[in-house]
């Protein structure tokens, strides 16, 4: 018995026409905020009234169910702009700048003398004479 393999799984399923279901749902939700607004408005006022607020929710779902800049959605793009914006562009590196690690099974150290003390014994040169010996038995050539 022979099964049909799926060959594109990264591509979204087409539910309506060229339409997937998640563009599916946002041109609906958007459609039906726009139909609201347009019935609110247009009973009392003149096109050029609600014309406004229902182009300009319109023109955002429609940018958020199918623009694609550099294969990324509209939203999520917007969202990565605005942590680009947000987040400092340079970072600065020091040396020794970051806080010492202590265990909670460790007593908290009190003084400046116990702290300096604390990070002496984390930074403390390891023996080297076991890192010989196992370098030895490492370059010794494997028996058959």
């Amino acid at each position: 018995m022979q099964f049909k393999i799926p060959q594109n799984v990264q591509m979204e399923d087409k539910i309506v026409g060229p339409l997937t279901l998640k563009q599916l749902i946002i041109v609906a939700v958007g459609g039906g905020i726009d139909y609201f607004i347009y019935v609110s408005l247009a009973r009392v006022y003149v096109l050029t009234v609600w014309i406004v607020p229902v182009a300009v929710i319109g023109l955002i779902t429609l940018a958020i169910a199918f623009i694609k800049i550099q294969g990324i959605s509209f939203i999520r793009y917007l969202l990565l702009s605005f942590e680009f914006y947000l987040k400092p562009r340079k970072r600065v590196w020091t040396a020794g700048g970051a806080d010492v690690f202590i265990s909670f099974t460790e007593p908290v150290p009190q003084t400046k003398d116990q702290l300096e003390q604390a990070k002496q014994r984390k930074i403390a040169p390891k023996d080297l004479s076991n890192i010989a010996e196992l370098s030895k038995i490492m370059d010794k050539p494997l028996l058959k």
